[in-house]
């Protein structure tokens, strides 16, 4: 009996906590359709470097994996010492995961669909300064063929002459046209986490991560 009444809440822990979404714990950015880019940032321009990187993590009732992308990259314009624009570009065919399985499902038409959309594109539209070294970052973001303008949380800071933006926020991939279901049994939540580390400075690096 004892056996019994300790794994029935083992059990019920166990689903529980399966059944959680990572998402939940992080900021929803905000999209609305895309806005046209008209004016040039000022500044200088400073370029990704090698460390920088674009990570994800998507769920299922089951559980969750994460990846990002090996090959991308972009730039920053920062105006004494604030980002007044930037960009940067993925080569969606270095999408990689923690499962090589899954990584080239991701590429296949259920998910990303690499043949037909082989990248994908940020462009900045504003960067709105909050308290301390907080802001938030609005741009366009091209994804599986779809443009739309995203608001999320970023912090910025600086170091050596080195400017750094991250940023952990979530999507919901129904909104750029992924939407694969999933198993009946094991379905995969909209939600997904993006995870932004993106060190630039003045000197030009193509970044390459994993």
């Amino acid at each position: 009996m004892k056996l019994i009444a300790y794994t029935i809440p083992c059990v019920a822990l166990f689903t529980l906590s399966s059944c959680q979404n990572p998402a939940d714990k992080t900021a929803d950015a905000e999209v609305k359709a895309a806005e046209k880019v008209t004016a040039t940032a000022s500044g200088e321009t400073y370029h990704f470097l090698p460390e920088s990187t674009i990570l994800f993590t998507g769920s299922k009732v089951t559980g969750s994996h994460s990846g990002g992308f090996r090959k991308f990259e972009g730039h920053f314009q920062i105006d004494q010492g604030a980002p007044t624009g930037g960009s940067f570009k993925i080569q969606m065919e270095s999408t990689w995961a923690d499962s090589d399985k899954l990584a080239e499902h991701l590429k296949n038409a259920d998910f990303f669909d690499v043949p037909q959309y082989p990248t994908s594109r940020f462009e900045a539209t504003s960067f709105q300064k909050g308290e301390g070294d907080s802001y938030q970052v609005s741009g366009n973001l091209t994804l599986h063929g779809v443009t739309k303008n995203i608001t999320f949380p970023a912090m910025v800071t600086s170091q050596n002459e080195t400017f750094t933006i991250s940023s952990t926020f979530d999507l919901n991939r129904q909104d750029f046209g992924i939407s694969y279901p999933g198993r009946k049994d094991d379905l995969i939540r909209d939600e997904v986490i993006l995870k932004l580390n993106l060190h630039a400075a003045k000197e030009k690096a193509s970044a390459s991560s994993e």
